[in-house]
């Protein structure tokens, strides 16, 4: 496919939707999407699910005296455009004034390199066999891996075009990929699941063996889990824990969060939140990331936003509403989920930074504590108090190595709190789609048990 001629065609179609919107007296902004979607799934080395999915859609947001109207459209048609031009118009009028309402000028954008054409021309039989040999090496690592309860591959293609009345214009077009295989490992009655996943911007970076191996050895070193006695220890934290917890903790580090009273860091930038080994990071134009963009869901150029440094809160992300109510410039964080939506304040390659120990290291210092491999119950988590209440399973160590699988614990406390704990952080920075995290430790944390 000719992504350069794809993205040109759809922005003079965003451009020509603006220039008429802009005839009835309006500011306007009007978002293209275009995107191709593959998914796979094997079940014992059979193709279960194979689906190609195309969607391609334009959204329009109308500023109309202060007032926002929105509407999308599927169908590119010079009526079905005219209908949505006055759709929109007609939901500003309807809408409540804010002064806050603006959209941004032109800016500079950063060449960033999102397309592995790797991903087009890879054969279909060959993703297929990435997904069957990622269950191959899964069911080979040990003869207790039993079942596989998914195993999958998918890649995304797509094109994005932009323009407003404010003399914004730009396109860009990506794509990216992922596999994750979900299996159980049984020993008689028992029966313990694990998994493996990854996702990158470069086909040839999957590595599906190291996945499906990943995924069996979570499963297997559970086998015989047992419960510990309620305590207080050092608890450590693998980059797949601590990225589930960095994504309870991202809304409350969003401007509109915080300007609605709805943040647990509201009223604290120049404060200490957490310790200072801690630095956590959005950075939208970040090499090999899969949420990379040169600009976001409204045109401003995305950029590296440090949000906690060393310890102290430096400040929130910000799409163009937010920073005009707070007087201060747009961090590039005006995320859309699709043309179906508005732009809301979002992450984008959202990460807490990689410290200088190895996992290794992290865990030989404990003498006695909790390695922590999955988490259950974590939507249960409070983004607006921070308190969390969450089930574990993991590793108990003893003398600085893994002594016995644990099951059936739960560890609870507060976001600030624990972020504070965190005394020592991996050199193991892990991505999990768009958002990454190495492994951690905290000094002592309650630990429920029997």
């Amino acid at each position: 496919m000719d992504y350069e001629n794809l993205a040109r065609k759809y922005l003079d179609l965003a451009q020509l939707v603006v220039e008429k919107a802009t005839q009835k007296g309006a500011l306007a902004e009007a978002f293209v999407s275009a995107g191709e979607n593959l998914d796979i799934e094997v079940r014992e080395q059979e193709v279960e699910v194979l689906t190609l999915a195309q969607e391609s859609g334009l959204g329009l947001r109308i500023l109309w005296d202060g007032r926002v109207g929105f509407a999308y459209t599927t169908d590119f048609s010079a009526s079905a455009l005219d209908e949505t031009i006055e759709q929109a118009l007609a939901n500003a009028r309807r809408a409540t004034p804010d002064e806050c309402n603006c959209l941004p000028g032109p800016q500079e954008y950063p060449y960033l390199d999102l397309f592995d054409p790797e991903i087009e021309a890879r054969p279909l039989t060959s993703k297929i066999e990435l997904a069957k040999e990622m269950e191959r090496e899964a069911r080979a690592f040990d003869p207790r891996v039993k079942i596989t309860e998914s195993c999958s591959y998918f890649d995304r293609r797509y094109v994005i075009a932009l323009a407003n009345s404010q003399g914004v214009a730009a396109t860009y077009w990506g794509a990216y990929c992922g596999a994750s295989i979900f299996v159980v490992a049984t020993d008689g009655e028992e029966s313990q699941t694990g998994f493996g996943m990854a996702t990158s911007l470069r086909l040839a970076e999957l590595d599906p063996a190291k996945i499906g191996r990943e995924g069996a050895l979570r499963a297997v070193r559970l086998l015989g889990a047992k419960r510990v006695n309620t305590q207080r220890a050092p608890v450590i934290f693998d980059p797949y824990v601590m990225a589930s917890f960095l994504r309870v903790i991202a809304p409350a580090l969003a401007a509109d969060s915080v300007q609605k009273g709805k943040s647990l860091f509201r009223g604290k930038v120049g404060q200490r939140v957490a310790s200072p080994v801690v630095h956590i990071i959005d950075d939208g134009r970040m090499p090999g990331g899969v949420a990379s963009a040169p600009f976001d869901g409204e045109g401003v150029a995305t950029g590296k936003t440090v949000l906690v440094e060393e310890g102290i809160l430096r400040g929130f992300l910000h799409n163009t509403y937010t920073a005009a109510k707070e007087g201060v410039r747009s961090t590039g964080n005006g995320a859309r989920g699709s043309f179906k939506s508005t732009p809301e304040v979002g992450t984008t390659n959202f990460y807490l930074a990689a410290g200088r120990c190895s996992p290794e290291e992290l865990i030989k210092e404990v003498p006695r504590g909790l390695y922590v491999t999955d988490v259950l119950g974590m939507h249960t988590a409070n983004p607006i108090s921070g308190d969390f209440s969450v089930g574990v399973v993991g590793m108990w160590i003893e003398g600085g190595e893994f002594k016995a699988p644990v099951r059936g614990v739960a560890i609870a406390g507060n976001l600030i709190n624990l972020l504070n704990s965190i005394e020592a952080v991996g050199n193991d920075l892990t991505f999990y789609g768009s958002t990454g995290a190495p492994t951690v430790r905290i000094s002592n944390m309650s630990i429920s048990g029997m």
